[in-house]
């Protein structure tokens, strides 16, 4: 049903340079659900978060959240960058960097007000860094960083978070806080889409995926989409691991992560 769709994407087509980078890619997503884009590197992963927020000009198609146009429910919409992304030099403090949630294009020259930093600290006290609030965030762990914004964007009170490799590089504390708070977003109705590349632990984090691989190989629940075959389609030759992961999948018995293996 329409009101239960947070993004739509339809006939979108992203070409850097000639050649297409996305290729005519339609899907839906559910709302309330943590949602996995997945897929081989260079895949489109990230080109079609940027197109979902606006930040890419599709060559073709369109995207709608909420069944609107972006500018119509940008408000509603909350981005977390890659880390590597950032510019941690950047002199400011947790705080600051979460109160940037609470400036809206509509209002950047508003004075912030005494609700603007309970939320703040509220969203500081979510992700664990009460104590590091004041601190530089140049003198941050990586873990730290990542949930910093992660902090900016709770601190937007959205409906729809786009994450791009939230896991990437944190300890396993981290990512430990980071799944539970996952889990007490969607049990609030938020929905999260999240870029992750890391294919034995999608079984422990997602609810649904997308697989890409430059066009849509399939979205779904994981039953759906982690088939031997689409993963074939995804990562071509790669099939000893893919194998070894589908029939783990079966039997519910998800693997620990390797370190060393990246899809």
């Amino acid at each position: 049903m329409k009101n239960q769709v947070s993004v739509e994407v339809h006939n979108l087509t992203v070409s850097y340079d000639g050649g297409p980078v996305l290729w005519d890619i339609d899907f839906e997503l559910p709302q309330g659900q943590i949602i996995g884009i997945i897929g081989p590197n260079g895949s489109g992963k990230t080109t079609l978060l940027k197109s979902i927020m606006g930040l890419v000009e599709p060559s073709s198609g369109f995207v709608k959240i909420y069944d609107k146009n972006l500018d119509d429910v940008r408000e509603r919409v909350a981005y977390v960058p890659q880390r590597e992304s950032v510019d941690w030099d950047f002199p400011a403090s947790v705080f600051d960097v979460v109160m940037m949630g609470r400036y809206r294009k509509k209002n950047l020259l508003k004075r912030t007000n005494k609700a603007d930093v309970e939320i703040v600290n509220q969203s500081i006290e979510k992700v664990g860094l009460t104590e590091f609030k004041n601190r530089q965030i140049s003198q941050l762990s990586g873990g730290q960083q990542q949930r910093v914004f992660i902090a900016r964007a709770l601190a937007q009170k959205a409906d729809l978070y786009l994450m791009d490799e939230p896991f990437v590089g944190v300890d396993a504390a981290t990512e430990s806080s980071i799944l539970a708070l996952l889990q007490e977003m969607k049990a609030d109705g938020k929905t999260v889409l999240i870029i992750h590349h890391d294919l034995q632990t999608v079984s422990e984090y997602f609810d649904y995926l997308v697989l890409l691989n430059t066009r849509l190989i399939a979205k779904g629940n994981l039953q759906e989409v982690l088939t031997k075959e689409n993963l074939s389609n995804a990562y071509g030759g790669q099939l000893t691991l893919l194998s070894k992961v589908v029939d783990l999948i079966k039997k519910t018995e998800f693997p620990i992560r390797e370190k060393d293996v990246d899809l």
